[in-house]
């Protein structure tokens, strides 16, 4: 049988990584900067993350959510530790088009209404709902065309106000950090507005950190840096250092019932363990810090490339702006530098995702390979 091909493919076959680090079928090695779309977030093959995993397979994989599992309470306590989010209760799914499906349909049940605002360049994922306010028509079918969106630019203040005041929305759905649209992100000012609105009308708020969570910005969540306060927080991603993990922080206004929301895999014995493992690392080897450190020493290396026109982003989760397309700069990269970067909607953004755990080293190779080929 052959394979339906959906995916354009660099002739790299990955058969082993470790930390930042990525060696193929040849024995060649690259330098990651890329984390298979920020997934990788403690590094490949962490002991720890592989201890823990091993263990846990030593016992029991998985089981259904028709039993007690005692790993998934551990897991939202480590979770409410390290985030700081104590008002929320964890829903467990497998992946970040799930848990924004699932906080979609809880915004729909809460307030009886149907109609999103989402915004434009947003990803938000490619189920229904989680497509339907994704701005891209072409991973669209007509059957997703149904849902009501209303797509605004992002940080206009007057089209928000003048969406909001339609008495159908039930929610709005808001990256800190647009991963795949090429980096751009919320001011404090508006998403203070957003929040504020949104509070006022009874509107439900979706922070999507699917990409800027677990301490990818330098702070647990991206909002974080704008001192608000979501109804919905949906992560995934670097939840599981690859291991497919996703879930939706609930506020305790909503209430559930049971049969409410449900999935087969979510929240199973290995995805808590992965999830519990990768908590701790960030914890114990202060991998915040190292985000926002190394964000201060990425951008200081970047002034030095005139052909940067700008940093985006925050944290680990940067891009670089360039007058001209990336594609191929970054074939560029991979093939003569041995080096994975990333794309994005905006063709002239370089995407720079790599695990928390990268030091300066690494992030001085990247740009000496950079100036090798522009200057």
């Amino acid at each position: 049988m052959a394979l339906f091909e959906v995916y354009p493919l660099y002739d790299i076959e990955p058969v082993s990584a470790e930390g930042v680090y990525i060696t193929d079928a040849q024995g060649v090695s690259y330098l990651d900067l890329y984390g298979g779309h920020a997934v990788i977030s403690i590094g490949h093959s962490h002991p720890h993350y592989i201890k823990r995993l091993k263990h846990q397979l030593d016992n029991i994989g998985f089981y259904s959510n028709s039993v007690v599992n005692p790993l998934q309470e551990k897991l939202a306590l480590k979770l409410q530790s390290l985030s700081d989010c104590r008002d929320y209760k964890l829903f467990l799914c497998s992946t970040g088009a799930e848990a924004n499906e699932n906080a979609l349909k809880l915004a729909s049940f809460y307030t009886g209404k149907t109609k999103v605002i989402a915004f434009k360049n947003s990803f938000h994922g490619r189920t229904s709902a989680a497509v339907a306010v994704t701005d891209n028509s072409s991973i669209q079918a007509p059957i997703n065309k149904i849902q009501p969106v209303e797509f605004l630019d992002l940080n206009d203040a007057q089209s928000f106000l003048k969406a909001i005041e339609d008495k159908e929305v039930c929610a709005v759905i808001l990256e800190a950090v647009q991963g795949v649209g090429g980096l751009d992100q919320p001011t404090t000012e508006f998403y203070k507005l957003v929040s504020g609105k949104c509070r006022e009308k009874d509107i439900i708020l979706i922070a999507d950190e699917v990409q800027s969570g677990f301490g990818r910005t330098g702070l647990f969540f991206g909002f974080q840096h704008h001192g608000i306060k979501p109804d919905l927080i949906t992560i995934a991603k670097g939840m599981g250092n690859g291991f497919p993990v996703g879930g939706v922080l609930i506020h305790e206004q909503f209430e559930s019932r049971h049969g409410m929301l449900g999935t087969t895999f979510g929240g199973n014995h290995l995805a808590c363990t992965a999830s519990i493992s990768v908590l701790e690392v960030i914890e114990q080897e202060e991998l915040m810090k190292n985000a926002a450190e190394m964000e201060k020493f990425f951008r200081s290396l970047a002034s030095k490339i005139p052909q940067v026109i700008q940093v985006k982003g925050r944290g680990l989760m940067l891009g670089l702006e360039f007058d001209f397309e990336v594609a191929e700069l970054r074939k560029k990269l991979i093939f003569d530098h041995r080096i994975f970067t990333g794309s994005s909607k905006n063709k002239k953004v370089l995407r720079i995702l790599p695990a928390l755990t990268i030091g300066k080293k690494e992030i001085e190779r990247f740009f000496n390979a950079l100036k090798e080929e522009l200057i």
